[in-house]
């Protein structure tokens, strides 16, 4: 059975990635896959910060991604960037962390002038890190995601729900050629 991990790199307890992310997860709910959740925002800031890989909190994190067969990594946008979070846990990952994962990016936020953040900020670093199958991945613009209602996230644009969904099924075509 796969094992797909949701990966949250967003740095606040509420946020439109995280909802996206909780969507995505409650489309992956099948007989055949589990799924793990891990919010970056939840490990221990010192272990993060001084590179703790033993820490009680970041070594069971560090697991969580070694045993996915799959990875959702949702995170916000920052300065035409992923969170400074989600590269500080990742500069803990082994540099092979990610062979042999599918890995489907998705990532959130303000303006269309950062649609392009999937493919100059982030697929570089996935790929340099045992050159897993990277996804195409989707941005969602903020305005797109209504996550008003806790455990209700919906779209105000068709087009962009249509879009994931279409993502989300690629993501569970690669993972099944995988395993």
């Amino acid at each position: 059975m796969p094992t797909v991990l949701m990966l949250a790199g967003s740095p606040s307890a509420v946020s439109r990635s995280s909802a996206v992310l909780q969507y995505v997860h409650a489309q992956l709910t099948h007989d055949f896959i589990t799924v793990d959740t891990l919010h970056v925002r939840n490990l221990d800031a010192s272990e993060l910060l001084w590179a703790n890989s033993k820490g009680a909190t970041i070594e069971p994190a560090l697991a969580q991604v070694e045993r996915a067969d799959g990875i959702v990594l949702a995170c916000p946008t920052y300065k035409a960037a992923y969170s400074g979070i989600l590269k500080t846990f990742l500069d803990l990952l082994p540099q092979r962390a990610f062979q042999n994962k599918v890995i489907l990016p998705i990532m959130t936020g303000g303006s269309a002038a950062h649609t392009l953040v999937i493919d100059y900020a982030l697929k570089p670093v996935l790929s340099a890190m045992g050159d897993p199958r990277v996804l195409r991945g989707i941005y969602l613009l903020d305005g797109q995601i209504d996550h008003s209602q806790p455990e209700q996230v919906r779209f105000t644009d068709e087009d962009i729900k249509h879009r994931l969904d279409k993502e989300i099924e690629h993501f569970l075509q690669a993972l099944q050629v995988m395993i």
